[in-house]
């Protein structure tokens, strides 16, 4: 686990550390190439750990974990307590702030529990006081202002933003990175009055959730690129059947099981294109656990006004990174349940042509009756296969990406100076590092943009005709971004920053690689 703590907004996590809290030699091992002059390293005395190799400027500190936890009472897993205590003391930090944490942490078990935790934390403050006193660097100090924040991961926000949106039924097998969302869901049926169903597999989630739509319910599901290559099938019956569902998917390493437990990009032209044939998909791609709240409130909205999938596009870094926010606000969200109706009407045709591309829909029980099943239809969803049905169901259902884009797509976020010599292009969790390294390189400038489909054609192009030198940023092998780029609006990257080794993009690496462009 790497913590990042900063006087001033943190967005990423870095490539280098500069306290290594080491319990293993293995920890030392691979991430002493993270080190660097003033970096310093904490480990427990009693196990000789080697530290050769270490960069020049790195402090030691080796300091009895084992023994000190020992002495107090504790058992030999509280080392990890201990050694925190003694970061903090080393810099600067109050111990209470540690304490309350342990508190809260421990708050549902015994007292005595909290009460050792406490002396262990004592134990290894006062060993730096005694000991160190000459190596404590007030780093940790407190701010005089502080606004209230909270700490939360993406997928915490999304399962809230699920929630402010007006959740009504979530069917969802867990799969890493989105496990978590049913994890906060599945606790909260009563209180907020939705259902969570555990499905045997994703296959099902979806079918479930289509059902549960079909019947009127805000629904949802969440996977990764694994499980929804398994959902691809009712993907598409939701295109056909106009059922509006929302759709999370967590990248991760592929292909097949891939790299689990890392982060990547490369389920963007998947998710774009899966199923066969052509029908309106609504994707968005937020850059962080603020967006992911958000959009996934948006996308009930848009699911219910558009009937038809929206997929919350997120990655394992926006999923699993908790960050710190300032309090979601929500009180002007307004539930859009689109063209619904719930009472009988006379000569009901669900599939109506309409100039929109949207028809009224109806729910099980209004008395309206239609089909609903996986064939080519008539207005009132009647197996049909005639040319003429065809063309102009097709058009209707494709015409909802056109009003989608009229009424409810955004243009791109414009980071940095408005003219700059270089423009980063993005999307997802890259934003995060990219503005941290914007920190460092004042004439550059970025892209950000969340709508995937519909694409903002017109503003995209606008904004990266206008750039001196583009720079495409990805967590894929491919570039899966830039082509979307050239194959909606004709400007192909040249110059790209990709990595696929399941780590995230490092603001370092970004810098690096615009001043390697300006040199």
């Amino acid at each position: 686990m790497q913590t990042v703590v900063a006087k001033e907004e943190v967005n990423a996590p870095v490539k280098h550390t500069d306290f290594l809290v080491a319990l293993d030699q293995m920890t030392i091992d691979l991430h002493k190439g993270e080190l660097q002059s003033g970096s310093a390293v904490l480990f427990d005395k009693g196990l000789n750990l080697k530290t050769d190799g270490l960069p020049e400027g790195v402090r030691v500190f080796a300091i009895p974990l084992a023994e000190l936890v020992a002495e107090v009472g504790g058992k030999e897993i509280m080392r990890n307590t201990l050694a925190t205590a003694a970061m903090m003391a080393l810099n600067g930090g109050e111990i209470q702030h540690l304490k309350d944490l342990v508190a809260e942490e421990f708050k549902n078990k015994p007292q005595e529990v909290t009460d050792l935790n406490f002396a262990v934390i004592e134990a290894g403050y006062k060993y730096v006081q005694d000991n160190l006193a000459g190596e404590v660097r007030k780093v940790l100090e407190p701010q005089s202002e502080v606004k209230k924040r909270m700490v939360i991961n993406g997928n915490e926000a999304i399962a809230r933003g699920a929630v402010a949106g007006g959740l009504q039924f979530a069917a969802i097998y867990p799969m890493t990175p989105t496990s978590n969302v049913l994890h906060n869901l599945a606790p909260w049926q009563e209180k907020f009055g939705f259902v969570y169903k555990q499905p045997e597999d994703e296959i099902s989630a979806l079918g479930m959730a289509l059902g549960a739509a079909h019947a009127g319910a805000r629904s949802m599901v969440a996977t990764s690129g694994g499980g929804f290559a398994l959902m691809s099938e009712a993907y598409g019956l939701a295109g056909i059947t106009e059922t509006g569902v929302v759709i999370i998917e967590g990248m991760r390493g592929g292909p097949a099981t891939g790299l689990p437990t890392w982060t990547e990009q490369g389920d963007l032209r998947f998710v774009l294109h899966a199923h066969q044939s052509d029908f309106p998909r609504i994707v968005l791609a937020p850059g962080d656990s603020q967006e992911a709240f958000d959009y996934t409130m948006m996308a009930f909205n848009l699911a219910d006004k558009y009937q038809t999938p929206v997929v919350v596009l997120v990655d394992k870094m926006i999923c699993e990174s908790d960050q710190s926010y300032i309090p979601f606000v929500y009180d002007e969200y307004q539930v859009d349940r689109g063209k619904v109706v719930w009472e009988k009407v006379e000569e009901f045709k669900r599939y109506a042509l309409s100039d929109d591309g949207i028809s009224a829909r109806s729910v099980v029980g209004s008395g309206n009756y239609f089909y609903a099943n996986a064939d080519e239809h008539d207005e009132i969803g009647y197996a049909n296969e005639e040319i003429d049905n065809r063309n102009m169901q097709m058009r209707k259902r494709m015409q909802k990406l056109v009003t989608c884009k009229d009424s409810d797509m955004e243009a791109p976020r414009l980071y940095g100076p408005e003219d700059a010599e270089v423009t980063i292009v993005s999307w997802g969790s890259n934003k995060g590092a990219i503005l941290e390294a914007l920190k460092e390189l004042p004439n550059v400038n970025f892209v950000h943009n969340v709508w995937m489909n519909p694409f903002p054609v017109e503003a995209m192009r606008s904004r990266l005709e206008k750039a001196k030198y583009l720079l495409n940023i990805e967590c894929n092998f491919s570039g899966q971004y830039a082509g979307v780029v050239a194959e909606q609006i004709g400007i192909r990257i040249a110059d790209n920053l990709l990595k696929y080794d399941g780590r995230p993009i490092y603001p370092e690496e970004i810098v690096e690689k615009v001043r390697s462009i300006k040199n």
